[in-house]
């Protein structure tokens, strides 16, 4: 399982990025507003037939449902894994801000416990989203309080449901003698289980050298980001 659905403002109008099997695919962003009213900034991609049934520009209020996507960035420049929505279907909507995400994956890197500043509890996960043709998603998921604690018990291997928000904050991190702004992706899980665990489950998502090739997880967020209380069920 891997679903998003976002619904919020049009941030940057759709422009070309790139073609794959003969279909092309446009870029846009997407803003969604949390509860907090802080803003979360996702990156869309959609195929050009989509666009042609509807085009938004920017300022329009849209929903769009879709899938959570990873790319394995090795161009050198920028974040290794770049995450982005693959949208199935985007339409107007003037419905309340809306960000919710549920995936199903495997857990491919060893959970990262730590505290912040001020001593609150959070987990550092990275999942492996299966997809089609023995492929798979790599996701980051961050959890908070006792949901962190349990999250951290997790092996590699294991698999696990996730429900919560696709969320964008910034941090700063210092590169040789500079201080570079970057912006980190991640899913703040709200809900997460761990599932019973089979051989086909355990083969499903390819524990791939890939999701080493993401980035180094980011610096805790600030205290404020994080609102909703999480769970954790066994």
């Amino acid at each position: 399982m891997n679903s998003i659905l976002l619904r919020g403002v049009i941030s940057e109008e759709a422009r070309y990025s790139h073609e794959s099997h003969g279909v092309r695919y446009f870029s846009l962003t997407i803003s969604t507003v949390r509860l907090s009213g802080t803003r979360d900034i996702s990156k869309v991609l959609i195929s050009e037939s989509a666009l042609h049934m509807f085009s938004p520009g920017v300022g329009e209020r849209v929903e769009i449902e879709g899938a959570l996507r990873s790319f394995n960035n090795k161009s050198g420049q920028g974040s290794r894994l770049v995450l982005s929505t693959l949208a199935k279907v985007i339409r107007p909507s003037q419905e309340s801000s809306e960000n919710r995400v549920s995936v199903q994956g495997v857990v491919c890197k060893t959970p990262i416990y730590r505290r912040t500043p001020l001593g609150r509890e959070i987990c550092d996960l990275m999942i492996a989203v299966p997809r089609a043709y023995g492929r798979a998603d790599y996701l980051p998921v961050i959890t908070w309080g006792i949901c962190a604690r349990m999250s951290a018990e997790l092996d590699v291997g294991d698999s696990v449901s996730v429900e919560g928000r696709f969320q964008s904050r910034s941090y700063v991190k210092n590169v040789g003698e500079e201080s570079v702004e970057k912006t980190a992706y991640e899913i703040s899980a709200i809900h997460i289980s761990k599932l019973p665990q089979s051989e086909e489950t355990s083969k499903e998502a390819p524990l791939s050298a890939e999701a080493d090739a993401a980035d180094a997880f980011p610096p805790p967020p600030k205290e404020e980001e994080q609102t909703e209380d999480a769970v954790f069920a066994l």
